[in-house]
């Protein structure tokens, strides 16, 4: 029967390929979009783990998190510095980095950071070791830049109309290991040459600048958009040493990540800073808010992909069975010859169970691809890994299409299983 079957798709091979690759295709749509929406959700989860709490002025939770966890530029408004070195005091606290935006180098965002944030976010160095002066940089595991190299920042991006900084250039002092996160692709440097090189120095350095970065504050003018008259403030010094000793002084602030010592303390700290002033959440909290849209978006695509499956199956139900009316005579010499009608209907099930196996194959194979190509764009353009992979419910999902294909299978095979040797040899 085996051998029967298999000249048969042989002789009507270019039916065959239609059949599978419609099966294939309606698979692979599905597959694809499980896969993706699962990798970005393991991804995004993953990369929110590295840190346990963010603060930052009031506002939108989710934007707090996207621009502070995922780099996504948003002017973000400003807190009071006095939160930083309140937080800094916290015995409550292991350590806290405040974190500045706004700058940019080759389409590599610049981070203003501190050591401690920098040494710990990837476990350690790949080569080199963190900045020591306002003058150098630390670049995460993806940006294609070599140890020694010269960065000029860039205040916004090319694409905004972005102009470079002359005040002050970094250069590559080490790079981190692999995160699989957003900041993989971050170039990190000292929080106060991004405070000088944008005219917020904080006030015992120079008090004529607090009083008037008050009034910016007052305004509601972000970090990364404010500049001073070069009369107002000294030149960077790429080679002054780093103060991280914070006080009430300190410059605004668009976020803080926070390190806290004991998860009983991580959560007396969100409620601390919760209030009119700050907020503070968990990555974790906010990423599984925008999971629940997700999941929305996931059920309106897995329903188009169900139509279309079924599409794809009407359709295979109708060329099946003008299929079968085209092998009438084929089946009624078959009968004639003496094989019975349920060898007649073995053969034409397995052969159409073949074919949308065969598909159904081929579509896991397909989505999978897909998804590790969209996974590789989103990727390389947000520096998020994506890891796609199959779980056990995604072979559940096999079982059910195959099952299906068993009984779609049935239905041409019931047709010819009715046919009588006259009937079928009829002209």
């Amino acid at each position: 029967m085996i051998r029967f079957i298999l000249a048969d798709l042989r002789r009507l091979w270019a039916g065959s390929i239609v059949v599978v690759l419609l099966v294939a295709l309606a698979t692979a749509l599905g597959v694809s979009v499980i896969l993706q929406e699962r990798a970005l959700r393991l991804g995004s989860a993953r990369a929110g783990d590295k840190f346990d709490l963010v603060i930052g002025a009031g506002g939108s939770e989710t934007q707090l998190v996207l621009s502070s966890v995922f780099l996504q530029p948003s002017a973000l408004p400003l807190m009071s510095g006095d939160v930083l070195a309140k937080l800094a005091a916290d015995p409550r606290v292991e350590w806290a980095a405040p974190v500045g935006f706004g700058d940019s180098f080759s389409g590599y965002p610049i981070v203003g950071t501190t050591r401690a944030l920098t040494e710990t976010i990837s476990g350690g160095f790949s080569e080199g070791k963190v900045f020591g002066s306002e003058g150098e940089a630390v670049i995460g595991s993806s940006v294609d830049l070599a140890i020694g190299g010269l960065i000029k920042p860039m205040h916004g991006t090319i694409e905004t109309g972005g102009h470079t900084h002359t005040e002050l250039a970094y250069h590559v002092r080490g790079r981190l290991r692999p995160t699989g996160t957003a900041w993989d692709r971050a170039i990190l440097v000292p929080i106060q040459a991004v405070w000088h090189i944008h005219g917020l120095e904080a006030a015992e350095e120079h008090d004529h600048d607090h009083a008037a970065e008050v009034d910016h504050h007052e305004e509601g003018v972000h970090a990364e958009g404010a500049h001073e008259d070069a009369d107002h403030h000294a030149e960077p010094d790429p080679h002054a040493g780093l103060n991280e000793n914070w006080t009430a002084e300190t410059p605004g602030l668009p976020a803080i990540l926070v390190k806290p010592k004991t998860i009983s303390d991580a959560y007396k700290l969100r409620q601390d800073y919760r209030n009119g002033t700050t907020i503070a959440v968990f990555p974790g909290e906010v990423l599984t808010n925008l999971y629940a849209t997700l999941g929305d978006a996931k059920q309106i695509l897995v329903a188009v992909a169900s139509g279309a499956q079924v599409l794809v199956a009407a359709s295979l139900i109708l060329v099946t069975v003008i299929h079968i009316g085209q092998r009438r005579r084929q089946i009624g010499a078959l009968r004639a010859f003496g094989a019975p009608r349920g060898a007649i209907f073995g053969i034409v099930w397995l052969e159409f169970f073949i074919l949308v196996a065969v598909g159904v194959g081929l579509g896991f194979t397909l989505g999978y691809g897909a998804a590790l190509i969209l996974s590789g764009f989103f990727s390389q353009s947000s520096g998020v890994n994506l890891p796609v992979g199959f779980a056990r419910e995604d072979g559940m999902l096999a079982v059910i299409l195959l099952a299906f294909a068993a009984g779609l299978a049935a239905l041409p095979a019931v047709l010819a299983y009715r046919q009588s040797p006259a009937q079928a040899l009829r002209v």
